[in-house]
C-alpha cells in the first residue's frame, strides 16, 4: 500500500478490525519511510456496476464519489461519521445485489435522497436541491412541504393509540 504522505511503499498493518456493520475491514497503517499513519478500509466488491448517467454516458461506479457527495451534503450536520459510512455501504450493497450490471445515476440519487430523509433532514434538503437542479424558491417550498406533511405524518402515527384486536372467540361448547 502506498503512503499518502510519501508515497513510500513500504507499509506495515499495525492494527485490523471489522468495521461497526462489518462490511469492511478497517486497517491502521504506519510507513516505514515517513512514520506516517494512516486508515484503509477493504471492502469485498460483489460486482462491477456501471452507471448510466442521464445524457446515456455509461461510467464505472465510484463509490468515493458517492461518498463524496454524501459527505457534502451532510457538512457541518451533527452525523457521525460511522453513520455516513453505514449509509453509503448500505446503498452500494443495495446496487450491487440487484443483479443488474448497470444502474442509473437517477436510482443512485432517489436511494441516496431516501438515506438521508431517514438520517438528517438539512442535508436531504441540500442533496435534493441539487439532484432535483432546483432554480426557484418555489422548488424548496414543494419540498419543505412534503417534508413537513411526512413528520406530521409519523408524529401522528406515533401518538395515534394502537388498534384493539377484535375480541378472540371462544369455541362453541357442544351440547352432550
Amino acid at each position: 500500500m502506498r503512503c499518502p504522505y510519501c508515497g513510500g511503499l513500504d507499509t506495515q498493518v499495525k492494527d485490523s478490525r471489522p468495521s461497526d456493520d462489518s462490511s469492511a475491514i478497517r486497517r491502521r497503517r504506519t510507513c516505514s519511510d515517513c512514520g506516517g499513519r494512516f486508515t484503509t478500509f477493504e471492502r469485498v466488491q460483489l460486482r462491477e456496476l456501471v452507471v448510466v448517467k442521464r445524457s446515456g454516458r455509461k461510467v464505472p461506479f465510484d463509490r468515493d464519489k458517492l461518498q463524496r457527495s454524501v459527505e457534502t451534503a451532510l457538512r457541518k450536520r451533527p452525523v457521525e461519521s460511522e453513520r455516513i459510512e453505514r449509509l453509503v455501504s448500505g446503498i452500494t450493497r443495495r446496487l450491487e445485489s440487484t443483479g443488474e450490471a448497470e444502474v442509473t445515476s437517477e436510482a443512485i440519487g432517489e436511494a441516496v435522497m431516501e438515506g438521508l430523509k431517514g438520517l438528517d433532514d438539512v442535508a436531504y434538503v441540500r442533496f435534493a436541491s441539487v439532484y432535483k437542479n432546483f432554480r426557484e424558491a418555489r422548488d424548496f417550498e414543494e419540498l419543505l412541504g412534503h417534508l413537513a406533511a411526512g413528520a406530521a405524518q409519523a408524529t401522528a402515527d406515533e401518538a395515534a393509540p394502537p388498534e384493539e384486536a377484535p375480541p378472540a372467540r371462544r369455541p362453541r361448547s357442544r351440547a352432550s
